[in-house]
């Protein structure tokens, strides 16, 4: 922050507290108050030219820098049960798959085998709907549902949901879902040099995994439930983009409507330039426009880079989720 009044703040890592962090401010009052000092507790939404927080009634608090005595921030505010299903419900309808189906208060996804999250079962209904997969009648009925797919029984299992069965096997690393409100991203006035696409075309799906792709992998790329897609991708059309990302809008039981990205990569030769960052912003920029109110990432195991990224951004962690297989035998 640049300032004659430089802000304290009170991190143990010295580093600038993300915008989106929940934090306490303490501030000096004009003369002629009661008490020299008060304090604010709340999102921070910005720095500078002055400092901004939001507080849990949505009211913005303006504070001169030169007034800040110390910004210090805090634990993120307990994320209940319900918040974390409502999400995962909008995140299962942004990543469907190409089959879907009810079973025992479990979301079933199918999609040729590409990717875990289209082909497992997640346990999104209503709490006391959901069967336990113990119960041997609930575990033949997922299992025989994926088993006319060609597919083994994955569970996906998001954080204090369901209890992981016992002896079932983990499978691939746990993910970290970070979330955002959007009025707390600093998002560019418009998509700039991002182009966003209803659909990916052939140079997008070449920077995708490397394209390396299975033939269902388009297919289960431009799937959503009740919800809209946007492919970005910086760089001129007819030529292997700089950088693409891929965006659904979907809505949650609660009425929050989500913006989930996902599949965003950059060219090798023009990482750590900020790329990224401007990608991210500018897809989420687009989602606000179509009404978003929240957004989502899903980060795979300990991706670092991709943690400071959206960290940088506002994200904070919500809730993690992992995979455990059917035991054979």
């Amino acid at each position: 922050m640049t300032t004659d009044h430089p802000v304290t703040t009170d991190n143990p890592a010295g580093a600038p507290i993300p915008l989106g962090t929940r934090v306490v401010v303490r501030y000096r009052l004009p003369a002629g108050y009661s008490h020299p000092m008060t304090d604010v507790i709340g999102d921070l939404v910005s720095l500078e030219p002055v400092v901004v927080v939001r507080t849990a009634e949505k009211k913005l608090v303006q504070i001169s820098p030169s007034t800040v005595v110390a910004l210090k921030a805090l634990s993120a505010r307990p994320i209940r049960i319900a918040e974390i299903r409502s999400l995962e419900h909008a995140a299962a309808a942004g990543w469907p798959g190409l089959e879907q189906a009810w079973i025992d208060g479990w979301f079933l996804r199918a999609g040729g085998g590409f990717t875990g999250r289209a082909n497992s079962a997640t346990p999104l209904g209503p709490r006391g709907t959901v069967g336990h997969p113990h119960d041997p009648d609930v575990r033949a009925r997922l299992r025989e549902w994926f088993a006319e797919r060609g597919l083994p029984l994955r569970l996906l299992l998001p954080d204090r949901l369901v209890p992981t069965p016992e002896g079932w096997v983990p499978s691939g690393n746990r993910v970290q879902v970070m979330a955002a409100d959007l009025d707390n991203v600093p998002l560019p006035p418009s998509v700039g040099p991002v182009v966003v696409s209803p659909e990916p075309d052939g140079d997008w799906l070449s920077l995708y995994r490397g394209g390396d792709l299975p033939e269902v992998a388009g297919a289960v790329l431009g799937a959503v439930v009740a919800g809209t897609l946007g492919f970005g991708r910086i760089g001129p059309p007819g030529a292997r983009p700089v950088a693409i990302g891929r965006a659904a809008i979907t809505d949650a039981p609660d009425g929050r409507r989500w913006i989930g990205l996902s599949a965003i990569e950059v060219a090798p030769e023009h990482r750590r330039r900020g790329v990224g960052t401007l990608l991210s912003g500018s897809l989420l920029g687009w989602g606000r426009e179509l009404g978003a109110t929240h957004a989502y990432v899903q980060i795979e195991g300990d991706n670092t880079a991709s943690r400071e990224l959206y960290s940088g951004l506002g994200f904070v962690d919500h809730h993690r989720y992992g995979y455990v297989t059917e035991p054979v035998g």
